[in-house]
Order: structure tokens, then C-alpha cells, then sequence
């Protein structure tokens, strides 16, 4: 009788831990979404940008070879 009384609470502990790293990978994917978009907005920012000045102009394309990087890494 201990062994059946003791089922239940495994079982909702499993039940605990599955919705909990659901909610953390979904909280991990959102994460990331949010990330990917803000550098692509960077990324729009940095490409809208013209300017004469061969150092500005080295700047924005490290800038943007950074940026476009870290969004490859992102997946």
C-alpha cells in the first residue's frame, strides 16, 4: 500500500518537471525571437545609413558583419 501511495506523487512530479522545461524552453525560444529581432533592426539601421567618410563607412560594416554574426548564431 506505501508503493501505491507513493505513484501518484512521482507521477506529478514528472507531470511538474515536463511543464517546467516546456515553460523554460518556450521562455528560451521567446528569448531568442526577441533577440533576432532586435539586431535585425540594428542590422536595418546600420544598412539605411550613408555616408561619405571611409572610416564611418569601416565602422558600419564592422558594425554590421557583428551584428549579422550574432544573428547566424541565433539560429
Amino acid at each position: 500500500m506505501a508503493n501505491a501511495s507513493q505513484q501518484p506523487e512521482v507521477t506529478s512530479g514528472k507531470e511538474f518537471q515536463s511543464e517546467e522545461a516546456k515553460r523554460l524552453a518556450e521562455q528560451e525560444r521567446t528569448g531568442r525571437a526577441r533577440q533576432k529581432q532586435a539586431l535585425s533592426l540594428q542590422r536595418e539601421n546600420i544598412l539605411s545609413q550613408r555616408t561619405s567618410s571611409p572610416a564611418r563607412r569601416a565602422a558600419l560594416e564592422a558594425a554590421l558583419a557583428q551584428i549579422e554574426a550574432q544573428i547566424q548564431n541565433l539560429g
